[in-house]
């Protein structure tokens, strides 16, 4: 049957939807035959597998659509530890308006039509992905009016499919998970964008998305302000929308904050940007260039039918002006910074060590009289001033507080930290970890910037000093204070909250170790729904405050494992190997007795013996030095009181 006619067959039909399915399947569980109740499209997102589909043999990759008919054996075999998949069961009627065509040959067509068995590589991977999970997101709701979305939005799954096969011709496509990414965030750049949601959007864990699209291009994942003013440009000089609406649509709500941040980074207010008849000037602007991808889209790319490699200059202007692309508006502000920071010349020196090994000069300043401090870091000596008042600190803010140190400025995660919320009244929020607002940062002014996020050192150092910790060179709470000591100057203040620190962590070792024998062993874990996520310690969730701070051990079966990958994912049925005497566990909706009704958990000596200790994630996911010594005194607390029962 030609592909024509198979269309004639879809544009006379009556189509019903059936089902809409997202498939979890790993290597733990035991597969087998399905047979589809009705015709049916399957899309593979994550993992590979070999699928036998009556008859047709195939091995499937990421981003793969299969078709069948009712009634089509269906065997998986996994290729890889897991595989996800959507299946969209639907039935067609067909209804043909011509009165002479053959009920017995209508039938017989209809039947091939949709019967057919074929395979397809979309040649846009990603638009295809957003529309297959958005029918399976609107199928989940009960309005009628989504449900008859969800039928609009097959017809043009189908129609996309239909034209593929028509145009390729059997040519696949490796997908870019990259490009799908980066089209992605172009698509919803107005949103809330984290890694943890780009992570879940495409199957991948935050760690691991953020470490690809490093070692492809080098730089940091996510900087969504260059997007936003990209999008702004836009509609500023295509659309007469009010500049009011146009800042809502990309994502700022205070149309005065949007204007300042708009005339930072092109040198120009929007409303004298659109009477200008403004053109693009920004291409050196684009901070990611790496095998071509962009977060500021360039090119004709495969997802997008913008052509973002036009370069204009204001009507009149030449390459001389501030505006050329010679000299970009933002790289001329953040030289006018480093002008600032490098104003100070320095005269006389004295050394002291810091706790990890970290160099720190203190010289005097000729110009100003201002002290300043050179500190030896990853990246080289970095000076800074000697007593900073204006600090933005994202991963250590927990050390600076111990010593009494207000930043000006930290991510949003940390002003909800409830071991020291009250610490932070004023502190101004830059953002998401993953997602550090650039232009709040430039706002705030800063002297000094304290950081975990290597990748983010280059944009970091041209707003103020940046010393670049990376997170897990500072290995305990001491060598945290102490570090974080040394770099302000507090050295007594450091030395003064470590040894309280000490004082209290024995008192709630040895009120423990009367109740609580010293082999027994400690797992971290927490609820990931299906799985099960299992820590080390140091990566939160108690493993600092049981493993470090009171002193206990994973299983020995699985310790190693555990201390190494810090972060294991686990089945259920492999859940009693890494399950302790002891368990704690994370989980916002899980109850001990919901463990006890669990047929897996209900088999574990922890659940049986109500040795599991259950928080939300909002107490446990923190790892700073106070977090660690409320947490330790915490389960130090419960584990008295529960051996006593």
């Amino acid at each position: 049957m030609r592909l024509e006619d198979v269309a004639l067959y879809w544009n006379y039909s009556t189509i019903k939807i059936i089902d809409v399915r997202k498939q979890y399947q790993n290597g733990g569980e035991k597969l087998t035959s399905y047979r589809l109740p009705t015709s049916g499209f399957l899309y593979s997102t994550k993992g590979s597998a070999h699928i036998y589909l009556d008859g047709l043999n195939v091995d499937v990759k990421p981003f793969t659509v299969l078709h069948a008919g009712k009634g089509a054996r269906l065997d998986i075999h996994l290729t890889a530890e897991e595989f996800t998949y959507y299946l969209i069961l639907y039935k067609a009627v067909v209804s043909f308006p011509w009165p002479w065509r053959n009920d017995r040959v209508i039938l017989r067509e209809e039947a091939s039509a949709f019967q057919r068995i074929y395979q397809l590589k979309p040649d846009h991977p990603l638009k295809m992905f957003d529309l297959v999970h958005q029918i399976y997101e609107e199928w989940q709701c009960s309005s009628q009016l989504q449900k008859f979305h969800v039928k609009a939005l097959f017809h043009l799954f189908v129609h996309q499919i239909l034209r593929q096969l028509q145009e390729q011709a059997g040519y696949t496509d490796k997908p870019d998970v990259l490009e799908l990414v980066i089209s992605h965030i172009h698509t919803h750049y107005h949103e809330p964008l984290t890694l943890d949601s780009l992570g879940q959007h495409f199957g991948y864990s935050a760690k691991n998305l953020s470490r690809l699209f490093k070692k492809q291009t080098g730089n940091s994942l996510i900087d969504l302000i260059q997007v936003r003013i990209q999008k702004a440009k836009e509609l500023l000089h295509h659309t007469e929308a009010p500049i009011q609406e146009i800042a809502e649509k990309i994502g700022y709500a205070d149309r005065l904050y949007f204007t300042r941040i708009f005339k930072k980074l092109t040198g120009i207010s929007p409303g004298h940007f659109r009477q200008r008849g403004a053109r693009e000037i920004d291409t050196e602007n684009r901070p990611y260039r790496s095998r071509g991808l962009s977060i500021v889209m360039m090119g004709v790319r495969r997802y997008s039918n913008y052509d973002y490699e036009n370069h204009y200059r204001y009507d009149g202007e030449e390459d001389s002006s501030m505006y050329s692309r010679k000299v970009p508006m933002v790289a001329t502000l953040l030289f006018c910074f480093a002008l600032v920071l490098s104003a100070c010349t320095t005269s006389s020196t004295t050394t002291s060590t810091t706790g990890v090994g970290q160099a720190v000069q203190q010289t005097a300043a000729v110009e100003n009289n201002n002290l300043t401090r050179k500190v030896s870091t990853i990246k080289g000596e970095i000076e800074i001033p000697a007593e900073p008042k204006r600090i933005i600190v994202d991963l250590y803010l927990g050390s600076f507080i111990a010593l009494n140190v207000k930043p000006i400025g930290t991510p949003e995660l940390n002003l909800k930290n409830p071991y020291f919320a009250e610490a932070l009244a004023g502190v101004e929020n830059i953002g998401e970890y993953e997602n550090i607002s650039l232009e709040k940062m430039l706002e705030l002014q800063p002297d000094l910037i304290v950081t975990g996020n290597e990748a983010a050192y280059e944009q970091y150092k041209k707003i103020a000093p940046t010393v670049v910790v990376p997170f897990g060179e500072l290995k305990n709470v001491h060598e945290e204070i102490s570090f974080v000591g040394n770099l302000l100057g507090k050295e007594k203040e450091a030395t003064a909250w470590l040894a309280e620190y000490d004082q209290r962590i024995a008192k709630a070792r040895e009120k423990v170790a009367k109740v609580v024998p010293a082999d027994a062993t400690f797992s971290i874990m927490q609820d990931w729904g299906k799985n099960t996520g299992v820590f080390g310690d140091n990566f939160g969730r108690g493993g600092q405050a049981v493993y470090s701070a009171l002193g206990y051990k994973p299983p020995a079966a699985v310790a190693k494992e555990v201390m190494e990958q810090q972060s294991v994912e686990v089945s259920s049925e492999v859940l009693p190997t890494f399950a302790g005497d002891y368990i704690i566990l994370t989980s916002d909706e899980r109850t001990l007795a919901d463990l006890h009704a669990d047929p897996i958990w209900a088999t574990l000596d922890a659940v049986k013996n109500n040795r599991v200790y259950i928080w939300k994630k909002d107490k446990s996911w923190y790892f700073d030095p106070i977090a660690t010594l409320s947490q330790a005194e915490e389960l130090a607390d419960w584990l008295v009181t529960t051996q006593k029962k």
